[in-house]
């Protein structure tokens, strides 16, 4: 750029210089029309030259680029070079996006590529089995137009995917697809599909496994639980010296049956079909029944408190939600140590209802928060079998909150108590016109 500028300053001193030298030799006449030949001249060249870019513009062939003159020379070398950058950053790009394609259609899941207002920019061949869509008729088209289950478009509406959905395919019967959409780039968003068909068939054959092997084992248990019950209640049947072990079993078993009980709770839940049956809560009899059975199993060693608003109802399944608020409740008796206290609350937050249960003791680390509901999950299994827990308690409270679109929120700091609260939608909340009890 600085050759050209210097270029075009020293034509226009040199076309100066000569004019001026013929006006001192012959007239200004004269000077002043070699000097207007020279522009014009200089000014068709430029225009020739830039003609000429514009028409290679229309076909930018490198093998057909005009070579210029003068400053042209170097503004067609500079263009020939980025010309030839370009070419090859777009070979690597097509390169890379052929390889990108490859690989996707060789996935063995769906992959969906939607731009920011839901349209199929591209699929792979699984996709398009598994969703019935078709790259050739559908490219460019709301993915809601053609994946129409009502699930899947308030899931697509709601801009927010922390969790796959599930749904029953409508082109293959028997078919169980998993959809997760990941956002990405500026409004971009990558729809992955997978066939979960044969992981639900061996989670529905776990489940009924477990069902049946607990209600199986109910029976014996209750009867083996009776024996010992009666031994120990009988005058002389038992010598003292053996007394202990017979405790000690009538312990266990009762362990044994709060677990076959607890499993088949979870078990319900999990293959419950249809939505609970919802009514309208007194909410503060539910918390005061709550509480109670709460005193009961803290027997005195703690301080329970209770706080409500009374304004404030909810609708759900009453059974279910005295099972959830039951749990959390007793697991924050069987984790605070004796002379601690149990706050109790129920209260709104914004549009959420909040039943939440704060005590101060012994707290959790956070690298165990995410896997408290996984069934079986212990954070001090030792704690817990002195406790009694079965390790069950928080997967029902979740599968029971999730039947109530409610969602479980856990905070706790190590050593100075938790905070475990379920969050109800407004949607299942009522609000009435009384004062508030504490």
């Amino acid at each position: 750029m600085q050759d050209i500028r210097w270029r075009a300053f020293w034509f226009g001193f040199v076309l100066i210089f000569i004019s001026l030298v013929i006006w001192a030799m012959d007239n200004a006449i004269t000077a002043l029309s070699v000097f207007a030949v020279g522009s014009v001249l200089y000014l068709i060249s430029h225009l020739y030259w830039l003609h000429r870019l514009l028409k290679w513009f229309k076909n930018p062939e490198l093998a057909f680029m005009p070579v210029g003159l003068g400053a042209w020379e170097e503004v067609f070398a500079a263009i020939y070079h980025e010309q030839r950058l370009h070419n090859r950053s777009q070979t690597q790009l097509t390169s890379a996006l052929d390889r990108f394609r490859h690989a996707a259609s060789a996935l063995p899941d769906g992959v969906v590529l939607l731009n920011g207002n839901d349209q199929i920019e591209w699929c792979n061949p699984k996709a398009e089995k598994q969703l019935g869509l078709s790259m050739k008729t559908d490219a460019g088209q709301q993915i809601s137009y053609l994946v129409r289950h009502t699930s899947f478009i308030e899931y697509l509406q709601a801009q927010h995917y922390p969790e796959p959905i599930k749904l029953e395919s409508l082109r293959q019967p028997g078919t169980t697809l998993e959809i997760q959409i990941v956002p990405f780039g500026l409004n971009q968003k990558l729809l992955l599909c997978r066939d979960i068909s044969q992981l639900e068939k061996l989670e529905h054959m776990r489940r009924d496994f477990i069902a049946n092997v607990s209600h199986e084992l109910r029976t014996p248990l209750t009867v083996v639980g009776g024996f010992i019950e009666t031994l120990i209640d009988m005058d002389g049947a038992i010598p003292d010296s053996t007394r202990g072990y017979f405790a000690m079993m009538q312990e266990q078993t009762g362990r044994m049956r709060h677990l076959i009980e607890d499993l088949l709770t979870l078990s319900q839940l999990e293959n419950a079909q249809t939505m609970p049956e919802d009514s309208e809560i007194d909410v503060v009899a539910l918390l005061h029944m709550v509480m109670h059975e709460g005193q009961s199993l803290s027997n005195g060693k703690h301080t329970l408190t209770l706080e409500a608003d009374s304004t404030l109802g909810l609708i759900g399944a009453t059974e279910e939600l005295h099972s959830a608020f039951g749990n959390l409740v007793s697991n924050a008796i069987r984790y605070t140590p004796e002379g601690g206290e149990i706050h109790i609350f129920w209260k709104s937050r914004g549009p959420y209802g909040i039943f939440g249960v704060r005590d101060n003791g012994i707290g959790i680390d956070q690298k165990h928060i995410d896997r408290l509901t996984e069934r079986f999950y212990r954070v001090d299994r030792s704690r817990s079998r002195e406790t009694g827990g079965t390790g069950l308690g928080l997967s029902i409270v979740k599968h029971i909150l999730t039947r109530h679109q409610a969602r479980l929120e856990i905070e706790s700091d190590l050593g100075n108590g938790s905070t475990f609260s379920a969050v109800f939608p407004k949607e299942r909340l009522t609000h009435k016109q009384t004062a508030l009890f504490q």
